[in-house]
């Protein structure tokens, strides 16, 4: 399979590490290793001291396996399998489920591997795009019902959503899982934002939970703010499918790294606390970003999010958002995601807001509008 360039992947790699300041990390803020060992309880230190640094388990640790389990209602260490991060995993399953022919349905805009990897297996992919009604995004469920045809394997959700923040509420989440059962398809719910909601209270049951034939995709990555450890994971009563799609990682990594699974197990046994310290970090830049697009307006559509710590804010003057990134990459060493990398049309921009620097990255980011929009306008 001939894979096309991953273009927010190798931009990333073009720009992220060399940029002092990023306001388009999908991440949240993520701690030293000293840190998160300071959260491990007895039985977690001794299994990180006493650890050899030999093959894992290809499923993943059952520890670990249990602590995922318990983020589910439905779900025991059976119904799930690890692998490195969620690309992994959205990759083995993707190509053990699909052939050439079935048709998916994929919300745009998505993370690229959403849409790439089953049109390159040969499905007939139908992007279901996001609209912008009043102050946010939202998924329109009258379309996906529309959608389904009776060639239909696959429906895709991503909620809350990447890169707009978006989220839906139960009844939506309800009436996908009926248009998925009658149309006899399989529902893979990338929720790798569950938890970051802003409200208390707002985050939905997960979708393997809810229906035989969803499949829930986690990873330490976002919430949890974890992305060097690798760890991501599938959740879904189908136990079949699951150890399919684990005989087809033996070809990719085979098992995970042992320490980051010792390390995913240490937070997962204190998310409380991390989600906690996270959410405080989104909820006070959230204000920041407020203030901003409100002094802003005139130049930036704001459609403030409600869960996770991205927004798809959009640039309205005639200036091309590509060349806006540059110059502010130049000027104010500033890194945000041009909406291109998502082939969004328009001048969209993908907007983190995660990060503890986030008001200097902020403070940096008004500095060049006013210099390119406001100051000109003035002279």
């Amino acid at each position: 399979m001939q894979l096309p360039v991953f273009k927010l992947e190798k931009y990333f790699d073009q720009y992220e590490f060399n940029t002092p300041y990023n306001l388009c990390a999908s991440d949240n803020e993520s701690m030293s290793i000293k840190e998160l060992l300071a959260l491990a309880d007895d039985d977690a230190k001794i299994l990180w001291d006493d650890m050899k640094l030999g093959y894992t388990h290809m499923s993943g640790h059952p520890l670990l396996k249990r602590e995922i389990a318990k983020l589910y209602k439905n779900m025991n260490d059976k119904n799930i399998g690890t692998f490195a991060g969620a690309e992994e995993a959205i990759f083995a399953f993707m190509n053990v489920l699909l052939k050439s022919g079935d048709h998916v349905i994929v919300p745009t805009p998505c993370y690229q591997s959403l849409k790439t990897i089953p049109n390159e297996i040969g499905a007939d992919v139908t992007l279901l795009p996001l609209k912008e009604r009043g102050g946010g995004w939202v998924f329109d469920v009258e379309e996906l019902a529309k959608a389904v045809k009776p060639t239909t394997k696959l429906i895709i959700i991503n909620f809350p959503h990447n890169p707009t923040g978006a989220q839906i509420d139960r009844f939506t989440l309800d009436e996908i899982i009926e248009i998925a059962k009658k149309a006899g398809a399989y529902l893979f719910s990338d929720e790798v934002y569950r938890f970051s909601e802003h409200r208390p209270g707002t985050s939905l049951p997960a979708a393997a939970d809810l229906y035989d034939k969803a499949i829930s995709l986690g990873v330490m990555s976002k919430t949890f703010g974890l992305a060097g450890l690798r760890i991501g994971w599938l959740a879904t009563q189908d136990t079949e499918l699951l150890g399919a799609c684990l005989d087809y990682k033996c070809y990719l990594t085979i098992c995970n790294s042992g320490p980051s699974e010792i390390l995913a197990l240490i937070a997962l046994r204190a998310k409380e606390q991390i989600i906690e310290k996270n959410l405080y970090i989104i909820r006070r830049n959230l204000g920041l970003l407020d203030q901003f697009f409100e002094k802003f307006q005139k130049i930036f559509t704001w459609k403030r999010p409600t869960a996770g710590p991205i927004a798809f804010p959009k640039l309205l003057t005639s200036m091309a958002i590509e060349e806006f990134a540059d110059e502010l990459i130049t000027r104010e060493g500033v890194l945000i995601m041009p909406g291109s990398k998502f082939d969004t049309n328009g001048n969209y921009f993908r907007l983190g807001f995660g990060r503890k620097d986030l008001p200097e990255s902020l403070n940096r980011l008004e500095r060049f509008v006013k210099y390119r929009f406001v100051d000109r306008a003035n002279d």
